[in-house]
């Protein structure tokens, strides 16, 4: 029996309790819309469904060893694929237009949270490498941040575990409460709401889902694809920010070289680019060949509807994944910094979408 048959053995049950979750969820979402409330579209999102039931039953019922490393798959690689494939949703033009616009806001938001975390300290004694650990997973990308960061500054277990505790429990939150606020505060305006999904919320993951909430209730695919590209840039000043990070930690000692940019590097935006590419080379070729362009229409779809499915499973998996209690024994000082740093990243978004937005926006 082949080492590959034996890996898909072992990740099939944890991969399919999440297509379960995801196909339930969307059960729910139909019978919320149709036979409760009479509607086209039910008030609670497909995702936020998931991810709800996910933690539900994630910490009523232990998961078994066996159905976790299937989950763990489904949060690392299925998550990435439904990324990969929200690129067929977009032009070239517009993710030059979204990304413009996003990488001063980004920038922005990284210096606005490294000042606070540093004045911080000060105040709430957590260790130095706990809060480099914060400030990177609440500015950049999350846990995988957090991760990447860690053995550059020689971070203690128990640190890390802290660290993606944090970004986990703030970045759920926000993801579940941002996209109705953003809607409130913005008024339908989709480019802002995008910016503010994507700069002021730490997981891919919990963007995307945010951002798919956001389409899902207010029918908001640019929103989305904000979001979306927002999140992905912030997550390539991975390269530039563990760097940093080493030769801060580092300075006056022995520079620790055992961090590698292509290591640290988010391929997954490469596909989400070259998913782009491929949207813009159909539309020319499709175009051009009118007859064919039936097939090409109903490709896009299907695509969007599998990276719907595959973020919603992951987002499920996520969920199943979160021990409460686990993070309720941390204690508060850290969370407490955290807290801090996820509302102050969403200030500063806010403020300058608000005042600079006559300029980029």
């Amino acid at each position: 029996m082949s080492s590959k048959f034996i890996y898909l053995k072992r990740i099939f049950p944890g991969v399919t309790l999440a297509l379960i979750f995801y196909l339930f969820s969307h059960g729910i979402n139909n019978v919320l819309a149709i036979e409760i409330f009479g509607t086209t579209k039910s008030p609670i999102s497909t995702v936020l469904i998931a991810i709800l039931l996910g933690i539900l039953m994630g910490n009523a019922f232990t998961p078994r060893p066996g159905m976790m490393v299937g989950l763990d798959f489904t949060q690392q690689y299925i998550l990435k694929l439904g990324i990969i494939f929200l690129g067929i949703r977009l032009s070239f033009e517009e993710f030059i237009k979204f990304g413009s616009i996003a990488i001063p806001l980004i920038i922005v938001c990284i210096v606005g949270v490294l000042i606070l975390i540093k004045l911080l300290i000060k105040k709430v004694p957590i260790s130095s490498k706990m809060s480099y650990l914060i400030a990177i997973g609440t500015s950049v990308c999350g846990a995988t941040a957090i991760v990447a960061t860690a053995p550059v500054i020689n971070a203690k277990k128990t640190e890390i575990a802290y660290a993606i505790a944090n970004i986990t429990l703030f970045g759920v939150i926000a993801m579940l409460v941002y996209p109705y606020f953003a809607e409130w505060y913005f008024n339908n305006e989709e480019l802002k709401a995008g910016l503010f999904l994507g700069t002021s919320i730490h997981e891919t993951s919990q963007v995307a889902a945010a951002g798919l909430i956001y389409d899902q209730q207010f029918n908001s695919p640019e929103t989305l694809n904000v979001a979306t590209v927002t999140k992905l840039i912030r997550n390539t000043f991975l390269v530039i920010m563990i760097p940093l990070f080493a030769f801060l930690y580092n300075r006056g000692e022995v520079k620790d070289k055992s961090y590698s940019i292509l290591n640290i590097f988010p391929y997954f935006v490469l596909g989400f680019i070259g998913m782009i590419i491929v949207r813009n080379l159909g539309d020319q070729i499709f175009t051009i060949e009118k007859g064919n362009n039936h097939f090409w229409i109903s490709f896009i779809e299907y695509l969007k509807i599998l990276a719907t499915a595959f973020l919603t499973m992951a987002m499920a998996a996520v969920g199943i994944s979160i021990n409460l209690s686990e993070l309720k024994s941390m204690g508060y000082k850290p969370f407490l910094v955290g807290l801090i740093a996820a509302i102050t990243v969403g200030f500063i978004s806010l403020i300058y979408i608000e005042t600079l937005s006559k300029f980029f926006i």
